[in-house]
């Protein structure tokens, strides 16, 4: 992985002209006899065609630049050719450049070579032997180099090392702190290939490599880009770049003089929704309670220590609390059991104190596969250590029933145990709504670990355990035709992590059995709930079956997790509940009360 030193800021440039389309280049002042253009040194192609011959160049350093391996080095941009397929800078390492410093006008006299830098690219070079001003007449004549202004994503290679200036706003897609990187990207944000196209397709294809082609790093950390944009939300907006651009390790790295002017996106309010009925989902990120007494941490999974494990509850309270749902799905529970010191019972006794310190009804339940109260088992469904749970307002919905799971391969050990219960909305008088199915899921992860034969990464942007999450959807969508809760019932609703994007192969064979995708029924546009490597997309899920389509009235997420730095998690002490988990919670609003 390359590691670069700082980039060293020049004055800043005045009179500078934003580009509509490609920056253009007119060509500088005559250099001297025995000097060659750097454009002609870089050449068109990827590597240069003057590797191991001898070169002499002139121009300005503009920035010092380290290698992979830590090498110090300068770069040198002369005044340009005018063609515009080629860069004006180069790398000058060497013993000569010991002498060099920032701004000097210099002649540099040594053997091209090319530096690799990132994954499999390389930086132009110079290992210098010679060095030595240039005379003040040609230093004048050199000028102040002034960037190239770039307005839309360029052919980096051909900007290789040289100063550029974004005359675009930039987006901030994903922070990167321990390198020090923020990563950004042109005319908005990024989005997952499949959550908009069939994988391994020509469209899915084609988005990819336009967020390859909008796709830029800014790197220097704090000091250099401004610890505002480090906790910034992702989608705020970044102008006044202006710095050098090398290539990276994934794809190219621009170098800023000084930080960018940071406009941070606002946090957004808890979503409304219509209709008389509000249902959620939601990941809680490994909520593990220890042993239940206030000891038995580190936990596997999430909190570390019993504070740890208050503040995390107590963001997922306040999340919870704020979308005021009658019923919620839940994601990674730690899957011990239904007894009174099981995570589940205390997420809810937890929800129930937070009702009555503003004086509320006071009435969570939990829904549970046996009547309650249940057997103090330490586990269950399933033998994954996370499971999904059902949790309702019990003067808002009435549970019919126990809830029903179902625990056949691949749920269990890969697929967590579907759960499955019949409620009806309680109106005014007590009157029962119509029956209705809720059915809790998460599917098996897209991580690689131990996965074999169809299971494994098909390079096709689906990434790995795709086969068992289709044969999830089949297994899923045949249980639920089969009635699992007896309540008669034709209005169910799947709602969950599905660790699959929207056009991806288990949405696909759900939407093919008649299950209808809630926010394209709401016409809900640009949808997201997950942001993985800066690019946004749907892990997170509400279908519904066509006889409950009719009565959905509104369907949102609350961006209250997935835009958010880590720093405003639980770990790091941030209020509120802003980054209670890594997901976004779903709200659907419903007309299900009795009319």
């Amino acid at each position: 992985m390359p590691r670069f030193g700082s980039v060293c800021a020049l004055a800043p440039c005045l009179l500078l002209a934003a580009c509509a389309g490609a920056p253009t280049r007119t060509p500088g002042p005559p250099r001297s006899p025995d000097a060659v253009a750097v454009g002609t040194v870089q050449g068109r192609e990827a590597a240069s065609a003057w590797v191991g011959r001898e070169a002499t160049v002139e121009g300005r350093i503009t920035a010092s630049l380290r290698g992979a391996d830590g090498a110090p080095g300068w770069l040198l941009q002369d005044a340009g050719d005018g063609e515009e397929a080629t860069s004006d800078a180069i790398w000058i390492t060497g013993p000569a450049a010991a002498s060099l410093a920032l701004g000097h006008a210099v002649r540099v006299h040594g053997r091209v070579y090319e530096a690799p830098h990132g994954r499999g690219s390389s930086l132009t070079a110079l290992d210098a032997q010679r060095s030595e001003a240039l005379p003040a007449r040609a230093g004048k004549a050199l000028g102040r180099l002034m960037p190239v202004a770039v307005a839309q994503p360029p052919q980096w290679s051909r900007l290789e090392g040289m100063r550029v200036r974004i005359a675009a706003p930039l987006t901030l897609a994903e922070r990167d702190r321990k390198r020090g990187r923020l990563l950004v990207s042109f005319d908005g944000p990024l989005w997952q290939p499949t959550e908009r196209a069939e994988p391994g397709s020509e469209a899915a294809r084609a988005i990819a490599a336009d967020n390859a082609r909008r796709r830029l790093s800014l790197s220097g950390g704090e000091a250099a880009l401004g610890a505002t944009a480090f906790v910034a939300r992702s989608g705020s907006r970044l102008d006044s770049v202006e710095g050098v651009v090398v290539p990276g390790e994934d794809g190219y790295v621009l170098h800023p003089d000084a930080a960018p002017t940071l406009h941070a996106a606002p946090r957004p309010a808890p979503p409304q929704v219509a209709g008389d009925l509000r249902i959620a989902a939601f990941n809680l990120e490994n909520l593990f309670n220890g042993d239940g007494r206030g000891g038995g941490f580190p936990t596997l999974r999430g909190a570390r220590t019993p504070a740890e494990y208050q503040a995390q509850l107590d963001k997922l309270v306040a999340t919870i609390h704020a979308l005021n749902p009658d019923v919620a799905a839940l994601m990674e529970l730690e899957n011990d059991g239904y007894g009174p010191e099981s995570t589940l019972a205390a997420l809810v006794s937890a929800l129930d104190r937070a009702d009555a310190a503003v004086g509320g009804a006071q009435d969570w339940r939990f829904a549970a596969p046996c009547k309650q109260p249940c057997a103090q088992s330490q586990r269950g469904p399933g033998d994954n250590p996370i499971r999904v749970g059902l949790i309702y307002r019990s003067q808002r919905v009435a549970a019919q029933g126990v809830a029903a799971v179902l625990q056949q391969d691949p749920f269990g050990p890969l697929a967590r145990v579907p759960m499955a219960q019949a409620f009806q909305a309680l109106g005014p008088g007590g009157a029962r709504g119509p029956a209705f199915v809720v059915a809790a899921n998460h599917f098996k992860s897209k991580g690689c670990g131990n996965a074999e034969g169809a299971d494994r990464d098909q390079g096709d942007g689906a990434s790995c355990w795709n086969a068992s999450r289709v044969d999830a959807a089949r297994r899923l969508d045949a249980w639920l035709r089969r009635d699992p809760t007896a309540s008669g019932s034709a209005m169910n609703l799947i709602v969950g992590d599905l660790n699959a994007h929207a056009q991806e192969a288990p949405l696909r064979t759900l939407y093919a059995a008649g299950w209808r995708d809630a926010f394209a029924v709401a016409g809900v546009q640009a949808p997201y709930s997950y942001v993985y490597r800066g690019e946004l997309g749907r892990l997170d899920h509400a279908l519904l079956s066509p006889a409950l389509a009719p009565r959905l009235r509104g369907a949102a997420e609350w961006h209250v997790n997935a835009d958010e730095p880590e720093e405003a998690g639980y770990r790091d002490g941030g209020g509120g509940p802003w980054r209670s988990s890594d997901h976004d919670p779903l709200l659907l609003g419903f007309d299900l009360q009795a009319h």
